[in-house]
């Protein structure tokens, strides 16, 4: 069988076409993919590292999904302490408004109406939960926030009663109250039955602050570590994306730069071509 050779020019230019091709090839795999980096055999080093950055980036953003949720159960407890504070300013304005009662059926419609705030402030606690956790709803409902993979890092958030029961608050009744009509027809206002609860709601009020003062440090806490993890996650992110992503616009250039090369090769084949046949036209 007869072998054909090729001259040394056509050659070489045949095998700089070959390497041009197989560099386009590369670079537009990069173009269409983003990456230059698209498997462990491209650079396994950059491979796996970038996989381990991401692997924790996303367990980091399960993370800041719970303290997300963290947060709005710390603002909805919060919610119920601010509308229960509220309530008891209204019931403290009832009792002082008893004070200056002058008859039994004026005294009557204030411990009823001040036993209907007593029933909206236990509805309150009751209803300040956010999904399974009720942190007005007594010290048995707690929550642990996580801040690290490990586990190591978490703040514990505990609940408290901030029921009628939980905050001490009692309901009124007409005898704590007043005495009735004396036997002249004159009003008789029992003003120590009504000064107690007032200083009940006082103190409850306080209780109140001091636990949302605590809420609020806990919040602020959990807020800073939700804020960081953010940050880490987005760090995470890039670190991975600078070790696989392709820079497009180096790439775009190179393939330009690539093209132009396979058109001088193509015309310096062409030329080389065209010596070969002009010697084999000497002998036609």
């Amino acid at each position: 069988m007869a072998t054909v050779s090729l001259s040394s020019s056509l050659s070489q230019n045949l095998s700089s076409l070959k390497a041009t091709q197989s560099l386009m090839d590369e670079t537009e795999y990069k173009l269409t993919t983003g990456k230059k980096v698209n498997s462990a055999l491209d650079d396994p080093i950059s491979y796996f590292t970038s996989a381990a950055h991401l692997d924790r980036a996303s367990d980091l953003q399960t993370l800041k999904d719970d303290m997300g949720e963290a947060i709005q159960t710390i603002e909805a407890a919060d919610d119920g302490i601010t509308a229960i504070k509220d309530l008891i300013s209204d019931a403290k304005a009832i009792l002082q408004s008893a004070l200056t009662a002058e008859t039994d059926s004026d005294m009557a419609g204030y411990v009823s109406q001040y036993n209907e705030i007593m029933d909206d402030i236990d509805d309150l606690a009751e209803d300040s939960g956010y999904g399974d956790v009720n942190l007005l709803g007594g010290t048995s409902q707690t929550l642990d926030v996580v801040f690290d993979e490990d586990g190591e890092s978490k703040v514990t958030l505990t609940g408290f009663d901030a029921s009628t029961t939980g905050l001490s608050l009692t309901d009124a009744t007409s005898g704590a109250f007043y005495t009735g009509t004396t036997a002249g027809g004159d009003f008789a206002v029992t003003k120590t039955g009504i000064n107690a609860l007032i200083t009940e709601l006082d103190t409850a009020k306080d209780t109140l602050r001091a636990k949302s003062k605590t809420l609020s440090t806990q919040l602020s806490v959990i807020e800073t570590r939700s804020d960081f993890t953010d940050n880490l996650i987005t760090t995470l992110e890039d670190g991975s994306a600078n070790l696989v992503n392709a820079d497009t616009t180096k790439e775009g250039v190179n393939l330009t730069t690539l093209q132009t090369q396979q058109q001088l090769a193509i015309s310096s084949l062409s030329i080389a071509n065209s010596a070969s046949q002009a010697v084999l036209s000497l002998f036609s």
